[in-house]
């Protein structure tokens, strides 16, 4: 009789706790995960952002974890939480600018049109942004972290995303048919990576002409493409 009793004791317990306590099958609910990962990703990417910024104002060697926090409005706690130290931040904020950069390349690429168009739209944009990176004082962090193997991973990345493209224009006609894409794609990178040192966007145009023409798109027929 008394087991009968504390048997339905603990059963009327469970079956009210079962009632107010709300049991996640699964872990925590998708939206607190969703929205956790959320939070993190805008913390780190506001730390970038402030390292970048710090970085322009006061020079590579300035910048401390003591200046991140109190500009990221952060404590230093939280910030080791993210990154162990400034080259940690570096390294986030230069990998995090090389795979916009590419990302923006590969939507260019994957525009409608004809071939030699996109291919040409891919390069102006290429010297666009080495043209950019050569006034841009961040380029610091570039110099510092060129080594880096995620910027040899990168390269190739480039390479193959312009090797592509000219293949592409190569079978439809528009490029040089006696080099391999893979060198001209070589070519091209090297050719436009002098964009940097250029004095003016003007400069710029002209180099991305002279780099067309020695893949072999004329620009006579490219203009008259455009104006179609």
């Amino acid at each position: 009789m008394t087991v009968d009793i504390l048997r339905d004791v603990l059963s009327a317990s469970i079956h009210s706790v079962s009632h107010s306590v709300t049991v996640y099958p699964v872990g925590v609910p998708k939206l607190w995960t969703e929205t956790i990962e959320e939070h993190r990703r805008e913390v780190r990417d506001a730390i970038l952002d402030t390292t970048a910024a710090l970085v322009a104002e006061h020079g590579l060697l300035s910048v401390t974890m003591s200046q991140m926090a109190e500009q990221t409005g952060i404590g230093r706690a939280t910030l080791y939480k993210y990154f162990p130290d400034v080259e940690a931040v570096l390294l986030a904020w230069h990998q995090r600018h090389v795979a916009g950069h590419l990302k923006q390349l590969a939507e260019i690429r994957d525009q409608a049109g004809e071939p030699a168009q996109r291919l040409k739209a891919v390069l102006k944009a290429y010297a666009r942004i080495c043209y950019d990176r050569g006034r841009n004082s961040t380029d610091e962090i570039s110099a510092l972290l060129h080594q880096h193997r995620h910027v040899a991973r990168a390269q190739q990345h480039l390479n193959d995303l312009i090797r592509d493209v000219i293949a592409d224009a190569a079978t439809a006609g528009d490029v040089r048919p006696d080099v391999d894409p893979d060198v001209l794609a070589s070519y091209c990178l090297h050719a436009l990576a002098a964009a940097r040192i250029q004095p003016s966007e003007a400069a710029v145009g002209q180099l991305l002409a002279v780099t067309l023409a020695g893949i072999g798109i004329a620009g006579r027929a490219l203009a008259g493409r455009e104006r179609a």
